[in-house]
C-alpha cells in the first residue's frame, strides 16, 4: 500500500489513499459538510448528484438536513485508456436531533405576508438564488479553513431547528443565529468573492453572500449595513458588515448560513473541515 502526505497551507489534514480506501473528514451527520480527496478525478457523485472538485483532487460533500442515513459515493478516475475506472462506496451517517423553537411577538405581516408583499418576497428569492448560482471564485478559498463571523455572540437559533412563529409552524431553519449588539462587526468566515450585498429584503433584510469556490458559499443576513459590494475579493477576517435587525427579526442578530452545490448545510460544520481528528476511512 502506498501512502501520500498532502500538505496544505494550514497543515491540518493527513490523508492516506489506496484503491481500497478513501478518507473523509468531518462529522458524518445530517446537515453537515464533509471533505474528501482522491487522485486523477474525472467525476464525483453523491447519491447520483455530481459534486465539484478542484485541481488538487479535493471535493466537498453536502449532507442535507433530511438526508438518508445510507449514502452512496461514486468516484470515476481518469486514465490513458479513457475507460474511467470507478470506485463505489456506501457509508452511513447519523441522524441529528433538531430543536423546535417557539417565537412570539413577530409582526403578523412578517409571518403571513400580505399580497402586496409578494413582489418583495419574489425579488428576495430571485436575488438570493442568482447569487448562489453565481460562482466567480476560480480558486478553492475554503481550503484555508473557516472562522466564526463574530468574536462575541450568543447562539439564539441553530441550524435545522423548526420555528413556530406566533403559533405558525415554519420551514426548518437553514442557518445559525448569533445574537450580538447592533453594530457589532461581522467578519468574512473565509476568503472569497462577494456575489450579493445589501438588498433590504423582506425576510433576510440586508444580506451578504460570499463565494468560496467549488460550489461553496456563506450567507450573512439581518445586517444593519454592509461594507462590501458585489465583485469584491475579501480575505478571511475582513469586516463585511455590521449586525442589525433588518428583515424578519425580533432583535439584533446575525443569521449565518452556508450552501454547497445547492444544498443548505450547517455553517458550524465548516469549522470541522480542519480537524484531523474527524478524518476516517470509508
Amino acid at each position: 500500500m502506498t501512502y501520500k502526505v498532502i500538505c496544505l497551507t494550514f497543515s491540518f489534514l493527513l490523508f492516506s489513499f489506496s484503491s481500497q480506501a478513501l478518507e473523509i473528514c468531518g462529522h458524518r451527520a445530517q446537515g453537515n459538510l464533509l471533505l474528501g480527496k482522491d487522485s486523477n478525478l474525472h467525476q464525483v457523485l453523491l447519491n447520483g448528484k455530481e459534486q465539484p472538485f478542484n485541481n488538487e483532487g479535493y471535493f466537498l460533500l453536502a449532507l442535507d438536513r433530511d438526508a438518508d442515513i445510507s449514502q452512496k459515493l461514486t468516484i470515476l478516475h481518469q486514465n490513458d485508456e479513457m475507460n474511467y475506472p470507478t470506485d463505489r462506496y456506501t457509508f452511513t451517517i447519523s441522524k441529528t436531533p433538531w430543536n423546535i423553537q417557539r417565537i412570539n411577538g413577530v409582526a403578523e405581516r412578517k409571518v403571513t405576508p400580505k399580497q402586496e408583499d409578494m413582489d418583495e418576497i419574489l425579488r428576495e428569492n430571485q436575488s438570493v438564488n442568482n447569487a448562489l448560482a453565481t460562482t466567480p471564485a476560480t480558486q478553492s478559498f475554503w481550503l484555508d479553513g473557516f472562522i466564526m463571523p463574530l468574536d462575541k455572540y450568543r447562539v439564539s437559533g441553530e441550524f435545522g431547528g423548526q420555528r413556530v412563529i406566533n403559533t405558525h409552524p415554519k420551514s426548518p431553519h437553514r442557518g445559525m443565529d448569533l445574537a450580538a449588539p447592533e453594530g457589532t462587526p461581522v467578519k468574512a468566515s473565509a476568503g472569497g468573492i462577494v456575489t450579493l450585498s445589501g438588498g433590504d429584503f423582506f425576510y433576510s433584510g440586508n444580506m451578504v453572500i460570499i463565494d468560496h469556490g467549488n460550489g461553496l458559499q456563506t450567507m450573512y443576513a439581518h445586517l444593519k449595513d454592509t461594507k462590501v459590494k458585489v465583485g469584491d475579493h475579501v480575505a478571511q477576517g475582513d469586516i463585511i458588515a455590521t449586525v442589525g435587525q433588518t428583515g424578519r427579526a425580533t432583535g439584533p442578530h446575525l443569521h449565518w448560513g452556508a450552501s454547497h452545490n445547492g444544498t443548505r448545510i450547517n455553517p458550524q460544520s465548516l469549522l470541522d473541515l480542519n480537524n484531523s481528528k474527524l478524518c476516517s476511512q470509508l
